[in-house]
């Protein structure tokens, strides 16, 4: 899905579909746009949403509906910060 863009698919934007965007409060957010085409059914959009939410841990931020049919869909997920578990002097006499 994504970094995978077929002629009359979705299309994505940002480096590697995601852009690194810090959200206001304390939480940092990793989002993904895509660009649904008018003809998209509803039940295409439903399957690439609940893919995206199931493989990719992706949530919706915000979608809109244009009057000409096309859909835009802003998804977001959290940005996981992993901090060292080891002791800073451990490493230091190793």
């Amino acid at each position: 899905m994504p970094g995978h863009v077929v002629p009359g698919s979705p299309t994505c934007f940002g480096a590697n579909c995601a852009d690194d965007v810090p959200s206001l409060g304390g939480m940092d957010y990793e989002y993904q746009r895509f660009d649904l085409p008018r003809g998209t059914s509803r039940n295409a959009a439903r399957r690439l949403l609940t893919d995206a939410a199931e493989y990719g841990r992706w949530e919706l931020d915000r979608l809109r509906l244009y009057p000409d049919g096309r859909r835009r869909v802003v998804l977001r997920r959290k940005i996981l910060r992993v901090r060292s578990t080891l002791d800073q002097r451990m490493l230091r006499t190793s």
